[in-house]
C-alpha cells in the first residue's frame, strides 16, 4: 500500500509539472502576440491624447485595427520623433506608426509594411481666388517654410515666398490676404478642413510631393511578421474598415492609391 501511495504521489506530482509546462507555454505564446509600436502621441491627427488623456488618431486607430485582425494585442510606446528611429534600433519598440513615409534613403536601412495612406501636396487659395492649377502662382506670393519641399515646389512653380514657421502661420495669412495661397501637405489640410468647415478657402490637387506612409520594421525583423501586417492591412482594405477610419479622420479616403 505504501508503494502504491509513493507511486501514485509521483504520477500527481508528474502531472502537475506538466500542467504548469503548458500554462507557461500557453502564457508565453500569449506574450509573444503583443505588437509593441513607437508612436509620437503629440502629432495630431495622427497621433495624440483627447481630451480624456486617451491616445488616439487615425495611426492609432489602423495600428490598432491590423493589431486585432493579426490576433495580437498592441502596446504603444510614446517616443519623440528625434527619437523614434533610434528607439526602434534598439528594440525598444517591434515597429512605428507615426506616418512614416517611405523614400529610397530609409528602404536601404529599414523594412516597410505595405502603405496605408497615400497623399500629395496640395495647393490652398481663398474661394474667390483666379489661381485654379499650381502653374498660375508664378509670380503670386506663397506663404511657405523655406526649408520645406512645400516651400522649394513655390519657388519651382516662380513664386514670391512669404517666410512662415508653419501650417497654422499660412493659413492665417491666406484668410486675411496678406499672402494668395499655400503649398502643404495633403492629409494636414483635411483636417484643417475638418475643423473649419466654413473656411472662405478652396483646395487645388496636383501631382506634386506624392508620398506613402508605412509601419517600418529593422532589417532583423522576420519577413514572416511583416507578411502577417501586410495580410491584415489588405484585409482591412477589403472589408472598408481602412476607409471607414480615414472617413472619420479626414473625410475622404486617404488608404488607397
Amino acid at each position: 500500500m505504501k508503494k502504491f501511495l509513493v507511486m501514485m504521489m509521483a504520477v500527481l506530482i508528474f502531472l502537475a509539472a506538466c500542467g504548469q509546462s503548458d500554462q507557461s507555454s500557453d502564457s508565453s505564446k500569449s506574450e509573444d502576440k503583443v505588437l509593441t509600436v513607437g508612436t509620437e502621441g503629440t502629432y495630431s491627427p495622427f497621433t495624440f491624447h483627447d481630451k480624456n488623456d486617451k491616445l488616439t488618431g487615425f495611426d492609432v486607430e489602423v495600428t490598432e485595427a491590423v493589431a486585432k485582425k493579426m490576433g495580437y494585442k498592441v502596446k504603444f510606446v510614446e517616443t519623440q520623433w528625434d527619437s523614434m528611429f533610434a528607439g526602434l534600433n534598439s528594440g525598444r519598440f517591434t515597429t512605428v506608426a507615426n506616418q512614416v513615409g517611405i523614400n529610397d534613403e530609409r528602404k536601404q536601412k529599414y523594412q516597410f509594411s505595405k502603405p496605408y495612406t497615400y497623399t500629395n501636396a496640395v495647393l490652398v487659395t481663398r474661394k474667390n481666388s483666379d489661381i485654379k492649377s499650381f502653374d498660375d502662382v508664378k509670380g503670386k506670393k506663397l506663404a511657405q517654410t523655406l526649408t520645406s519641399n512645400y516651400g522649394k515646389l513655390a519657388k519651382d512653380k516662380g513664386a514670391q515666398i512669404t517666410q512662415v514657421e508653419g501650417f497654422n502661420q499660412s493659413m492665417e495669412l491666406v484668410l486675411s490676404n496678406r499672402v494668395e495661397g499655400t503649398f502643404n501637405e495633403k492629409l494636414s489640410v483635411l483636417d484643417y478642413t475638418k475643423q473649419k468647415k466654413n473656411a472662405d478657402i478652396k483646395v487645388i490637387e496636383g501631382d506634386a510631393e506624392k508620398s506613402q506612409s508605412a509601419f517600418v520594421f529593422t532589417k532583423k525583423t522576420d519577413k514572416a511578421l511583416i507578411d502577417k501586417v501586410n495580410k491584415a492591412i489588405d484585409e482591412l482594405q477589403k472589408d472598408g474598415e481602412l476607409k471607414k477610419i480615414s472617413e472619420k479622420w479626414f473625410g475622404e479616403d486617404v488608404t488607397q492609391p
